[in-house]
């Protein structure tokens, strides 16, 4: 199961990429915001490599996009072999997508905390990061969908909602 959540996942991150790269060319053909370089600034400060801060390092750029966005697209099969499919399971992975951007420039500090960005870059920024989770989800549920339902799926009707059987007994903390 594992080898089939790496192989199913890194196509579904990558085509969560690709839409991500198409919706944000339509934006900044609208809005006229420039490329961002923060992804290849990033990947040169993990990788120790020099900075050139005048460059435009286009390659790297899309090495990290696409590299983070393919094994983020791992955790999602990972996800939707659980039993985690739907819009519910993307939008918490779309959590889990910006988490993973602020660690990664926060840490480096090439990037700020989201609080003190302008609202309309965070905006943007949201929305990009939907987009992403969204595909990602779409072709991560459909990859697994082949394999059967999954384990989270399997007699839903007769499983929906928590179960009184399952955590702590309602009297273990009464004495």
């Amino acid at each position: 199961m594992m080898k089939r959540i790496l192989w199913q996942g890194m196509p579904a991150g990558t085509a969560g990429a690709v839409m991500t790269t198409l919706g944000e060319k339509l934006e900044q053909a609208v809005t006229g915001r420039p490329d961002s370089h923060v992804p290849a600034r990033v990947l040169e400060r993990l990788t120790g490599t020099g900075e050139r801060p005048r460059r435009r390092p286009v390659p790297l750029n899309r090495a990290m996009h696409y590299g983070q966005a393919a094994l983020l697209g791992v955790l999602r099969s990972g996800m939707a072999h659980s039993g985690l499919r739907g819009p519910t399971a993307s939008a918490q992975f779309a959590v889990v997508r910006l988490t993973n951007d602020q660690i990664l420039e926060n840490a480096t500090g090439v990037g700020a905390p989201p609080q003190t960005w302008p609202r309309k870059e965070l905006l943007v920024d949201l929305l990009h990061k939907t987009v992403y989770a969204t595909a990602t989800g779409i072709v991560a549920d459909a990859l697994a969908a082949r394999n059967g339902p999954g384990p989270g799926r399997r007699h839903a009707a007769r499983r929906a909602g928590r179960h009184a059987d399952v955590g702590p007994l309602p009297h273990a903390n009464r004495r």
